[in-house]
């Protein structure tokens, strides 16, 4: 078992899994406080990288395309602080960080984990209940029913016609954008066939206006990550504008095309050298082997696969 405990959050890998536990109090974004702990199956996992700094460095999971509803659901628009994948490491850390992600990387070796993208969700979406947002209102879900409320901020076009309710069955795409620079963002449901005309997220009964006066607008992210996992064919894409403008027909499903197999070792080599590293890590893990004399042997190992 690997593990790094930080200020940030605390990781720990126990060979199948990486268990995510967010850190609390300040300086925790409000997205990763509300999505709380992650459990990460192997498979899930395209890789992980320490990249160090002055400050002591970052880890980062790289988790394969498709296989997180919240990553899905952000569409690659979220800042460091926010990723639930990355954890900050302090200074005095480093060596900890680089020996939990040789952990990995050996595990995702061993078990020749492909980095491709996945046909489904490999992670849950977040709890339900759920709540986030700002700007002008908030979004919430429980499972079965989008509500949105508005506030004082609200257009009079929103809030003459008080909350919006309507069931997670009418939903055909959701698009969430956070605010960047002087652009407002937004977290947009779509219902029926999408072909209603669009109208701006803050005159739109079905749509919150995000002005990025606060971390805490992230948070609509999780709402639309917990309604992305119900929608039908909860393989699930987000509603992007072209989408909303003019769906597509969602398309048949078909099986994946086998991945081309990689060139073979010289017989017998590769389960060898597989097997090695299996048998040093138990080593390593019952105390037979300290951590200089197990990461000098798994090298070794690892030049000759």
């Amino acid at each position: 078992m690997a593990e790094i405990i930080q200020r940030d959050g605390t990781w720990t890998f126990d060979g199948e899994s990486v268990r995510i536990v967010p850190g609390r109090g300040k300086g925790i974004h409000p997205l990763r406080e509300g999505l709380g702990e992650r459990v990460v199956p192997l498979r899930a996992l395209a890789g992980i990288s320490f990249e160090p700094d002055r400050k002591g460095g970052r880890l980062r999971l790289r988790l394969r395309d498709g296989a997180c509803p919240v990553l899905r659901a952000a569409g690659g628009r979220l800042k460091d602080a926010a990723d639930p994948y990355q954890l900050a490491v302090e200074k005095d850390r480093g060596g900890v960080a680089e020996y939990f992600a040789d952990e990995v990387r050996n595990a995702l070796l061993i078990e020749q984990v492909p980095a491709d993208a996945v046909d489904g969700f490999l992670l849950p979406g977040p709890a339900v209940p759920v709540a986030g947002g700002g700007g002008d209102g908030t979004a919430s879900f429980d499972g079965e029913t989008v509500r949105l409320t508005w506030n004082w901020k609200a257009k009079e076009v929103k809030t003459s016609g008080g909350p919006v309710s309507f069931p997670v069955s009418e939903v055909t795409g959701v698009h969430w954008v956070p605010a960047i620079g002087l652009e407002n963002g937004h977290l947009r449901f779509v219902r029926g066939d999408g072909t209603a005309p669009v109208r701006a997220a803050e005159y739109d009964p079905y749509s919150l206006d995000l002005w990025g006066l606060s971390k805490k607008e992230y948070t609509a992210v999780l709402v639309a990550a917990a309604v992305l996992v119900r929608l039908p064919g909860a393989a699930g894409r987000t509603a992007g504008p072209a989408q909303i403008a003019a769906p597509a027909a969602p398309p048949e499903a078909t099986a994946p095309a086998p991945a081309a197999p990689a060139p073979a070792p010289p017989a017998g080599d590769h389960d060898v050298l597989l097997r090695r590293l299996r048998e040093l890590g138990e080593l390593h893990r019952s105390g037979v082997l300290t951590d200089d004399e197990f990461a000098a042997a798994k090298q070794a190992v690892l030049k000759n696969l």
